[in-house]
């Protein structure tokens, strides 16, 4: 493995930022890389966009043995087709077009490569194929382990959430793909994970999952009670444009659309 290669964020993974950074995908598209320590090979998580140098460099890191996929956008998915070309290792993703010679991930089932245990967990609403994957083996940087014994981990574990969960602020709800409601099942079902870190798809890495997803609900909720005021003050009839421009009247306008969508997806739930 070269340890060289991306940022060291947690014993069993690093992060190689993609040169594609803007208002939604922040500093940059978090591509993931997973090893034990001391092994050649790697899991690559989101091969991000289709730059020659970043997929280089992730080609760079080790002996890729698996690309995994958290979901279906661009910014996560457009160097797939490269990188298999550049590694030869299957592609594995929720829906069937992006995998390449391995079939789709299912929920619950559990991966072993590259040394480490990589647990598949479906968390829709961001878009409808969201996928999590769920290190349970994994400690922070620096801490003695991780270690694979009879008894329970050593350490919280991590899990790296796609755009599900970011590494700031709230992920924009894809509508009509994704949902709320399948968003805030989503967050309920990584909540049960504890304290286990954040490695999210865009961002630094957060602590304590469980924190966080309660923070991330406990937002949703409010945003659902401005809506609900927004249709009370402009009528049942407002366009979806109204209430936006109502509910999200401080965000730059640069990130209106993502707005709309996740107000789109918030009438869905209430039944507009």
């Amino acid at each position: 493995m070269t340890e060289d290669t991306g940022i060291r964020t947690t014993a069993l993974t690093r992060r190689q930022i993609a040169p594609n950074p803007g208002p939604m995908t922040l500093e940059g598209t978090n591509s993931w890389l997973i090893g034990a320590p001391g092994q050649e090979d790697v899991v690559v998580v989101d091969p991000g966009p289709a730059d020659r140098g970043h997929l280089a460099v992730l080609a760079a890191a080790g002996r890729t043995v698996l690309t995994l996929v958290t979901h279906r956008h661009a910014d996560h998915t457009e160097g797939v087709a490269d990188f298999h070309a550049l590694t030869g290792a299957p592609v594995r993703a929720f829906r069937p077009e992006f995998c390449r010679d391995a079939p789709p991930l299912a929920d619950h089932e559990t991966i072993e490569a590259a040394g480490c245990r990589i647990r598949v967990l479906h968390t829709p609403g961001h878009t409808s194929d969201s996928v999590s994957f769920h290190l349970p083996d994994d400690v922070p940087a620096g801490s003695p382990g991780p270690a694979r014994s009879a008894g329970p981990a050593p350490g919280p574990g991590s899990v790296l959430t796609g755009d599900t969960i970011l590494g700031r602020g709230t992920t924009m709800l894809d509508h009509p793909d994704g949902s709320l409601g399948d968003y805030l099942r989503s967050l309920q079902r990584l909540a049960v994970l504890g304290a286990a870190l954040v490695l999210p798809a865009h961002g630094d890495v957060r602590e304590d999952v469980e924190a966080v997803c309660e923070e991330l609900l406990e937002h949703r909720m409010e945003r659902l009670a401005e809506v609900r005021e927004a249709l009370r003050d402009l009528g049942r009839g407002a366009s979806l444009e109204a209430i936006t421009e109502r509910v999200y009247a401080d965000v730059p306008a640069h990130v209106l659309p993502a707005a709309r969508s996740s107000v789109g997806a918030q009438l869905a739930y209430l039944g507009f």
